[in-house]
């Protein structure tokens, strides 16, 4: 395996002829699908700058990319993230999987969280290098809500999509 270029958080390597992208700072994630009392999942929109646009997304981060919390655990990271991103905390919290991102370019797994129980504690936005909006959307409207942003041309994260999976096909069901 080569190390062909390294930055802050990513790396580019090489092993026989495939190449892929490490992140040598925190290879795993933590994505939750948050749903209120009223059945509405919450997502955040946020602008990505390698697809220059703004996204509908689960609340999402990685696990133990701070210095100062190199050793938290998936279900730690979650819940930092769904309070930074949303400022909503959870009583409940049940693992639906761990999925590869995109297993041909990139090493990053996501494990998925169910979090139920919900109140809002902050007032979510992200951290000072993040601009997050947040919104809440009818659990009953998601899959007419994903088709539309299809038919308008608009990208949706796909850990939304993934989740929605594992959702509906888990007997996790609220």
């Amino acid at each position: 395996m080569t190390e062909l270029w390294r930055g802050t958080y990513l790396r580019a390597m090489k092993k026989g002829q495939w190449e892929y992208v490490d992140r040598h700072k925190g290879r795993y994630a933590a994505a939750i699908f948050a749903i209120t009392d009223a059945a509405e999942v919450l997502l955040v929109e946020q602008y990505r700058t390698p697809v220059d646009m703004r996204l509908w997304e689960l609340p999402a981060g990685l696990i133990g990319d701070d210095a100062h919390i190199s050793d938290e655990d998936a279900v730690q990271a979650a819940q930092r993230e769904l309070f930074e991103e949303t400022g909503y905390k959870a009583r409940r919290w049940v693992h639906m999987g761990r999925i590869a991102v995109s297993p041909g370019m990139v090493t990053e797994m996501t494990d998925f969280y169910l979090a139920s129980g919900l109140s809002l504690e902050g007032p979510g936005g992200g951290d000072d290098s993040e601009d997050i909006t947040v919104h809440r959307l009818p659990l009953s409207e998601i899959e007419t809500f994903i088709e539309d942003q299809k038919k308008k041309g608009n990208a949706i994260d796909m850990k939304l999509v993934a989740a929605l999976g594992l959702f509906n096909a888990s007997p996790l069901r609220l």
